[in-house]
């Protein structure tokens, strides 16, 4: 299938002058008459690009793991948060406005991420509302509730980051006061109504800390949201599918994540 346009009509906040495209999903349907949870993919890049490795090669690994994808084509730099999160959210509630017609449960649908990726889907997942009963987009009446979410090494604490050249890119502010970056950084949204959580990291990242993995996972514990933590001992920032090579056994994630997902109904 081709990318299906987030918008049909006008969508808000975008610049044609900057050139990039409008914000869309691509299918990845198992198609097999069968019922099938489905997973959004938010590929990582910095908010500055979306990187190939983490888009179709991660939504076709989902599809032979028994679960529909679509890789979502956000906006980043030049344009900045919210307008990147309303990407993400316009994700889940188009998903779910079409569900049926795709053989999708309607409460089964979660958006993952890698990197800036993982941080966006991290915002999904502790930020969303239940939809506009009274929109004249039918669209807009669906929940962006995910019914999960997984951050693969996501940026979930933006103050442990302290990269000036990712706060650019997310806000167009090279310095983000503290209560700036706690107000971005999902670690610090988590409740009791935020949906089942899945997070793998490898300990040797150097670009963002295990700790951002690690200490969400003990919030959610602390709230009673059903988590799953894999932490890796090898492996550079941003290996995608994995690499045996200098990761090894860090590519199990994906089939874990879909067992964490098949056990919620997926």
């Amino acid at each position: 299938m081709e990318n299906i346009l987030l918008w049909e009509e006008e969508t808000p906040a975008f610049d044609e002058s900057i050139g990039q495209q409008r914000p869309s999903i691509k299918p990845f349907l198992l198609g097999d008459d069968k019922p099938h949870g489905a997973v959004i993919v938010c590929p990582g890049g910095g908010y500055a690009i979306k990187a190939d490795h983490e888009k179709d090669p991660i939504a076709l690994r989902l599809n032979e793991l028994g679960l529909n994808a679509f890789v979502l084509d956000y906006r980043v730099a030049p344009y900045h948060f919210p307008a990147t999160f309303m990407d993400a959210q316009r994700a889940i509630r188009l998903v779910r406005s079409r569900a049926e017609s795709w053989g999708i449960p309607k409460d089964k649908i979660a958006i993952m991420g890698f990197s800036a990726g993982g941080h966006l889907a991290g915002m999904c997942g502790t930020h969303f509302d239940a939809g506009n009963p009274q929109s004249a987009d039918p669209v807009e009446r669906e929940s962006c509730r995910p019914d999960a979410f997984a951050p693969c090494y996501g940026a979930l604490n933006v103050n442990m980051l302290r990269y000036a050249d990712f706060n650019q890119c997310m806000t167009g502010k090279r310095e983000l006061s503290v209560e700036e970056a706690r107000a971005l950084s999902p670690e610090y949204q988590i409740a009791k109504d935020t949906p089942p959580c899945f997070l793998w990291h490898t300990a040797a990242d150097a670009v963002v800390p295990v700790e951002a993995s690690i200490d969400f996972a003990q919030k959610c514990a602390d709230q009673n949201v059903p988590v799953s933590l894999h932490v890796y001992p090898f492996g550079r920032h941003g290996i995608g599918l994995g690499d045996e090579k200098d990761a090894p056994g860090a590519g199990t994630w994906s089939a874990l994540l879909a067992k964490f997902l098949h056990q919620l109904g997926f």
